[in-house]
């Protein structure tokens, strides 16, 4: 079983909160984050990208970027933006968008959990960012930013969470200028924290949702801790890390599409022809096509948009690899007629969040940047479970999640 267990956050008061709390590092680059943090001293981006505050040509790796984010830190805490709360918490965390809300509980989960595999993982990591992310919670000494978990839903755990967000008042309640709300609770009742954990001790797993590479660097930081402390006793705070654990049957995985820059010395008419032993292919002109079931694919290509169904000898049903409509599009699309080997380090291929739109692949196209752009319908998350539960590894670029995890609400010192 994996645990869960309530921590001394620090946290932002009520007045800065929204211009304290920022999008994750790794959805904007140094330039965007720069020009998102102009003119706002509480920015939560000054800790979690640093380099905005260094010369432009600073190297994103140097031992400079990673001191300026504990300088900052220091001072965020030294100007009271974020105070360390009195008492062990359990946090909750609604994200909206639109019509759609989903309640978190923020807590720490285990490293020992993450090695063990109780925490279980759907894609591979690279060294480089992990290392990366290492570097700063070692620096840092905290994880500044949550990982993006799930678990199989507990009736007595969403009832709890509706009992608190439906008779009281959030402690943070803001809409972010990307159009996602954010709300955040304060569970300081012990008869609930207690509860909430020995409920949370029955859970058989968790699952990796988003933030593969941060879960994987506070996890390996925290027994690196383990390794190096003679006196180490398993209750030091470096033994857990930040996560927002989201029931599974509240979250909605968006498709993550596909465009690739040419059609590999093939004629357009080529191309089709190659498709039509892989699909069955319709034209649907002008008008945009979305995918609306497995198997079903849209692609747009000269200007036009088609509709592509996968042939039955063309997946397999009792694999969870094999199913999967991104294995369809890798193996038979993208590698033979496209000669696309490598998804991870071919220049010739970009992935889309679904979260933009069939827009952008036609956008993509449209301005000769790309040649053909391919939609896909989404991944379900009883699929992300039956692969982490089977030990197998998505393709890369499989799952896009939305809203993404503010940063800055709620931070876990490593600091007994």
């Amino acid at each position: 079983m994996a645990i869960l267990k309530p921590f001394r956050g620090l946290r932002p008061p009520k007045n800065i909160v929204k211009d304290l709390a920022s999008r994750p590092y790794d959805v904007l680059n140094s330039k965007e984050a720069r020009v998102e943090a102009e003119g706002n001293p509480h920015s939560f981006l000054r800790v979690v990208k640093p380099e905005i505050e260094l010369p432009e040509d600073t190297n994103l790796y140097s031992q400079q970027v990673y001191d300026k984010a504990l300088e900052n830190f220091k001072k965020f805490q030294e100007k009271g933006w974020l105070k360390q709360d009195e008492t062990t918490n359990y946090y909750i965390y609604a994200q909206t968008w639109g019509e759609k809300i989903q309640y978190g509980i923020v807590g720490c989960a285990g490293v020992e959990d993450y090695l063990n595999d109780r925490i279980k993982k759907h894609e591979l990591t690279r060294p480089d960012k992990e290392e990366d992310r290492m570097k700063h919670v070692r620096v840092v000494n905290a994880n500044a930013e949550p990982v993006f978990f799930s678990y199989p839903a507990v009736a007595e755990i969403d009832g709890i969470v509706a009992d608190i967000t439906g008779n009281t008042l959030p402690e943070y309640d803001f809409m972010a200028d990307d159009g996602f709300g954010h709300k955040f609770w304060v569970i300081e009742n012990r008869e609930t924290v207690e509860r909430l954990e020995k409920l949370f001790a029955k859970v058989p797993a968790f699952y990796v949702a988003d933030g593969h590479h941060r879960t994987a660097a506070a996890a390996l930081v925290g027994n690196e801790k383990k390794q190096q402390n003679p006196n180490h006793t398993g209750k030091e705070e470096y033994n857990f890390f930040m996560a927002v654990l989201f029931p599974d049957n509240q979250l909605t995985i968006i498709d993550y599409n596909r465009a690739v820059k040419d059609l590999n010395g093939l004629s357009k008419d080529e191309f089709l022809g190659k498709l039509t032993r892989i699909f069955d292919v319709k034209e649907k002109g002008s008008d945009e096509y979305k995918p609306d079931r497995l198997h079903n694919f849209s692609m747009y290509l000269d200007g036009k948009w088609y509709e592509l169904d996968a042939k039955k000898d063309t997946y397999d049903d009792n694999d969870p690899i094999g199913v999967l409509d991104v294995t369809i599009l890798s193996k038979h699309v993208l590698d033979d007629i496209l000669g696309i080997k490598n998804l991870r380090t071919d220049k010739r291929i970009d992935f889309v969040g679904g979260i933009r739109g069939l827009g952008e692949l036609k956008k993509r196209v449209d301005s000769g940047e790309m040649e053909v752009a391919f939609a896909l319908y989404p991944v379900t998350m009883k699929q992300l479970i039956d692969i982490a539960d089977t030990g197998n590894i998505m393709p890369p670029k499989t799952t896009w999640f939305e809203p993404k995890l503010r940063s800055g609400l709620v931070v876990h010192s490593l600091e007994d």
